[in-house]
């Protein structure tokens, strides 16, 4: 079924139109053989760039759409319903071109955002560590100044797209002073010293590469600065308040994947002569499912609004983040047991959306971390 949406303009419908399009021939029908052979679908990555669907929320003279983040969102969350790898590649690519986008110089933009939203280029974002994973200010990476620009040494793991990705954004340590002390990075791929582990062997998300980057001894000229020495904390932290909002789309994209499986499947089922969607313990189960769907979509959508008036939007994308990962892992969940054995075999997509989902509770920050910046907001909130 589709989503009845409302859209701010004529061109945001034609667009979502097009990327349904898309989905519906170059990315839904390969999701499943590509996530059990464990394959990465950089060409279609491509084929989004080429569309102009890796530069949504960017500015058009450097390649971008410059479209309202509310209708980015609902491009991930169409994506993700139809494969969450590729709709999470989508926003972390985002997350990794917002700091060229928001802090490069001009020279910088000119430079590297044509190719990074145009479709030449993939992008991952290394901040977590080894050791250093929630408590990112902790970071040990380091980037040490010299007088031609830096060297960097040290091991970022758990990254999106590591080894596969045309362009690393990092976070690394210039200083000792603690979060004040990070510095921000673009660190091409092929840079010599740059190196990658093994992929991680997960639960879901098969198809995207997650795995660790290593610097040993990287010589970065001083035009890979985005920002200012040790502004780099404020850049990552600012780049995740968007990151986490294209988790919240992501989760409830694969939530309602779920639901239109599950409902298709217990309008279709009968057992004691009736189909099973007529039995209160599967209709009522149906019902919390879409409440609660179209609850994290007009969350979502409301702080992706803030955001778009340039109002501040951070406690409430945690919240945004929280809700829908934690609703997306309920309804995939409940969605297997609406198919029964069904649901918990590789012919029916549930078992998968259900893999997928744990991860969105875990990305981004976790939903504990998530918790901690909406109570520690209250409480400077209870001191004013």
């Amino acid at each position: 079924m589709t989503v009845e949406r409302v859209l701010p303009t004529g061109d945001a419908h034609d667009l979502l139109d097009l990327v349904r399009d898309l989905i519906g021939k170059e990315v839904a029908p390969r999701a499943a053989a590509d996530e059990s052979a464990e394959r990465f679908p950089r060409e279609v990555f491509t084929t989004l760039g080429r569309a102009g669907l890796l530069g949504l929320p960017y500015p058009e003279e450097h390649g971008g759409a410059a479209q309202p983040y509310e209708v980015y969102l609902q491009v991930i969350e169409e994506l993700a319903a139809g494969w969450l790898a590729v709709g999470l590649g989508l926003s972390v690519h985002t997350l990794s071109c917002f700091p060229v986008a928001a802090y490069g110089t001009a020279e910088q933009r000119a430079a590297l955002l044509p190719r990074m939203l145009g479709g030449e280029w993939l992008g991952a974002y290394c901040l977590s560590e080894p050791q250093s994973g929630s408590d990112a200010a902790a970071l040990a990476t380091r980037a040490v100044p010299g007088e031609d620009g830096y060297t960097v040494d040290g091991v970022k793991a758990w990254i999106t797209h590591g080894g596969a990705a045309d362009f690393y954004t990092l976070m690394a340590r210039t200083s000792a002073d603690g979060a004040r002390g990070i510095s921000c990075f673009h660190v091409p791929a092929g840079t010599e010293g740059l190196s990658f582990g093994a992929p991680e062997r997960k639960m879901g998300m098969r198809s995207s590469p997650t795995a660790q980057v290593r610097f040993d001894g990287v010589r970065l000229g001083p035009e890979a600065l985005l920002g200012a020495e040790g502004e780099g904390f404020r850049i990552a932290m600012a780049a995740l308040d968007g990151g986490r909002l294209g988790i919240a789309a992501c989760a409830v994209g694969v939530a309602q994947a779920a639901f239109e499986a599950a409902t298709a499947y217990a309008a279709e089922r009968r057992q004691f002569g009736s189909r099973i969607i007529d039995f209160q313990g599967v209709g009522f189960m149906l019902a919390d499912m879409a409440t609660q769907i179209a609850a994290a979509r007009a969350l979502y959508l409301d702080v992706a609004r803030l955001r778009d008036a340039s109002r501040p939007y951070g406690t409430r994308a945690a919240m945004a983040k929280l809700f829908a990962t934690d609703m997306c892992m309920k309804v995939t969940t409940d969605a297997v047991q609406v198919l029964g054995g069904y649901g918990y075999v590789e012919d029916f997509p549930v078992e998968r959306y259900m893999r997928e989902a744990k991860v969105l509770q875990i990305v981004e920050g976790t939903n504990q971390v998530q918790r901690l910046v909406i109570s520690r907001a209250l409480a400077r909130s209870d001191r004013a």
